[in-house]
């Protein structure tokens, strides 16, 4: 039973249930709430000045924005270790509509990096520390409507002491770089200042093939100035809208200023399971808020709904809804060229259909919290999630950090509470150091996380001594290795994950971060391994590494998953290495998403079945050698090799495994190399151009 001590507040009404499956007219929640994009029209000054909350201030001046928006769109891309740090400021004019009186009205930030001081009309609303999470202000007193509003943020992107991630190998792009909007909601409504959650909480309590038991926590709140008559109704619709099952709640009698939970169980018969890629199906839970005087519904919060089963066993890794699930994972960042942590919508469909595409079904959120969108799209096409907390290389031995780390620990959850794609709370990555300090915070986030959803696992990524302490807080062990790259004595992670396996058989372990650079402009035939600091990355070293990895990985069930490091290459300003400074290039697509890398192709081969072939080294147009070997990827029959218009045949040795190789020589001047596969009576190629000489 998931204890629940912070999210319930005194008052607690558990309710009766009612269980309900009209099977004429589709439930449409009926619509409550107003908000406003506030997302146009900001002024930004890249520097801290005197008086710029205060609604008369000057601010013509200044630059013109939208959010998303970051000041590191090109300085923290571009090497150096040099990109600004520091605080920014942004103000905005805007009139409320006079409509919106007598309701309440929150502020709502997605995302602001490190720490935002928001002000309206020169009224400070608060403080936000913590760059990942959403928040929320109440500016109910501090607005009017009909009239010009000022709002003032200062961010700061400094690095502070008392705040995770103290340090991290990616840049920490600065600004308010997710959207910023206005909601308007009834007195009577769900409560909006839980740590940024929705409020309302769905438990999975039990799962058949006949039923399905969810427990719905509502947490509300009168803001009238005297007493109401409230009930509160759960209503939880299939996927094409019609009422799977309900709950109303008796009436009771809330005093003014005054907050409420309802505990209430909906039964689901016959449930749809959500069932990852194969099948995600989502159910809606909408909660209403009703004046039992007037019988009309004051609020209403709708919450997505998966009904499914995880566990993670010590020898056969993960299983969803009881049948086990290789989990092939990639980790992805929140960054692209150009933009920074500022994406678009389209920026995180783009990721997703690229992920899609190559056959994912697991993702890390490494190593933060990231837009709503991104679980929403995981929920929707069915990944399994690990998201975690940015607590990376070290800590402060503070109650300050303890504090913050707990709080944004607290605000992942509550705010991604009922995403059924999220499996695993990460509580951290990579600590320099196993002291006490770092073990002490470590055991406390683990039992939070307990504490908050005994429903999920808790991992952590270590990459210092496999037994460490550190690796032992959480529910679940999970190890950076980064064979053939950082650490050249193995070419592969089985012979560490067979060692460690058997010294301690009932340790759950995954490997969450392996890899190597891979620059799509250098080439090497029978590459070798590179000095990883240095400007030389060759794509061919890149694609061995990951050909070994998975020859090791799919042999190993008992690994409950793994996870590339990188989908995409990412920003470092720190780093000078590879083709581009300030670049991590371990990613399987480049940083604007424009190409394809040969390993993503090698993958999509291994974790798909999409017909197609790939030609290795494509791009690799100049060449200063004859003899060489042609290597292809492909999920098709009868793949032959066509060298200047002649035919040389089916692969030499034989196919292994979806991977084709062939040796040649190439003749002076321009080669035309081509192969070809069939599938179902349809031909698929794949062609390149190689120079000699």
């Amino acid at each position: 039973m998931t204890r629940l001590p912070a999210l319930l507040l005194p008052l607690v009404l558990l309710s009766a249930m009612f269980v309900g499956v009209p099977a004429a007219s589709a439930y449409v929640p009926p619509v409550t709430r107003a908000q406003v994009s506030l997302d146009a029209g900001w002024r930004f000054l890249r520097a801290d000045v005197q008086g710029a909350e205060t609604p008369g201030f000057n601010d013509a001046s200044w630059a013109q924005v939208t959010v998303p928006h970051t000041w590191n769109a090109t300085d923290g891309q571009d090497g150096g270790a040099n990109y600004y740090r520091g605080i920014g400021w942004y103000r905005k004019h805007f009139t409320p509509s006079s409509s919106l009186a007598g309701r309440r009205l929150w502020l709502q930030f997605d995302g602001v990096n490190q720490v935002a001081d928001v002000w309206v009309n020169g009224v400070k609303l608060g403080q936000h520390r913590g760059g990942f999470a959403g928040f929320r202000f109440d500016a109910t007193s501090a607005l009017k409507l009909g009239q010009d509003n000022v709002i003032a943020v200062k961010a700061d992107n400094a690095a502070k002491s008392d705040i995770a991630p103290i340090s991290a190998d990616f840049t920490f792009f600065g600004g308010i770089y997710r959207g910023v909007s206005l909601t308007a909601l009834d007195l009577l409504g769900v409560r909006m200042g839980d740590s940024g959650g929705p409020g309302v909480y769905l438990r999975q309590r039990s799962l058949t093939d006949a039923s399905a038991s969810v427990e719905v926590t509502t947490m509300a709140w009168n803001n009238r100035a005297s007493a109401a008559r409230v009930k509160v109704r759960t209503v939880v619709a299939d996927h094409a809208g019609v009422i799977a099952g309900e709950a109303t709640s008796a009436v009771r009698s809330v005093n003014a200023a005054t907050g409420f939970d309802t505990v209430q169980t909906v039964t689901i018969a016959r449930p749809h399971r959500w069932n990852g890629k194969a099948d995600p199906y989502l159910y809606r839970a909408s909660v209403e808020i009703i004046d039992a005087d007037s019988g009309a519904v004051k609020d209403v919060v709708t919450e997505p709904l998966g009904l499914r089963t995880t566990a993670v066993d010590a020898s056969t890794g993960f299983s969803l809804n009881g049948k086990p699930l290789r989990l092939n994972g990639v980790n992805a960042h929140q960054d692209r060229l150009g933009a920074g942590w500022a994406l678009k919508p389209a920026d995180v469909r783009q990721d997703f259909d690229l992920m899609d595409e190559m056959g994912v079904n697991a993702l890390r959120t490494a190593h933060y919290q990231q837009a709503e969108q991104v679980y929403d799209l995981a929920d929707e096409r069915g990944y399994v999630v690990w998201t975690e907390i940015p607590l990376v290389n070290e800590i402060t031995d503070s109650a300050a950090f303890r504090a913050n780390a707990q709080q944004q620990l607290l605000e992942m959850m509550r705010q991604n509470f009922n995403h059924p794609s999220i499996a695993f709370w990460g509580i951290g990555n990579e600590q320099k150091t196993s002291n006490t300090a770092t073990n002490a915070l470590l055991r406390d986030l683990a039992a939070s996380v307990r504490a908050e959803d005994s429903g999920r696992h808790s991992t952590y990524a270590s990459h210092i001594g496999d037994l460490d302490p550190v690796s032992s807080h959480a529910d679940l062990a999970a190890y950076n290795k980064y064979y053939g790259w950082y650490d050249t004595s193995s070419s592969g992670p089985g012979g560490w994950a067979d060692r460690l396996h058997a010294r301690d058989p009932a340790r759950r372990i995954a490997l969450s971060e392996y890899g190597a650079g891979g620059s799509v402009v250098q080439h090497e035939e029978n590459p070798r391994p590179p000095v990883t600091t240095s400007r030389w990355h060759p794509e061919e070293y890149q694609t061995l590494v990951h050909e070994n990895h998975w020859a090791d990985i799919k042999t190993r069930p008992f690994l409950w998953g793994t996870f590339v490091w990188n989908m995409f290459d990412f920003a470092v300003d720190s780093r000078s290495e590879g083709d581009t400074l300030g670049r991590n290039d371990k990613g399987l697509v480049t940083y604007d998403r424009a190409v394809r890398k040969d390993a993503f192709w090698f993958y999509k081969s291994q974790w798909t079945d999409t017909p197609f072939v790939h030609l290795n080294s494509a791009r690799w147009t100049q060449r200063t050698t004859a003899a060489t070997t042609v290597r292809a990827y492909g999920t098709v029959s009868d793949v032959q090799l066509v060298l200047n218009g002649v035919a040389v045949g089916a692969p030499k040795p034989p196919a292994a495994d979806r991977t084709y190789t062939w040796p040649i020589t190439l003749r002076p001047g321009a080669n035309t190399v081509t192969i070809t596969g069939t599938r179902d009576g349809r031909a698929y190629t794949d062609t390149a151009t190689w120079t000699l000489g």
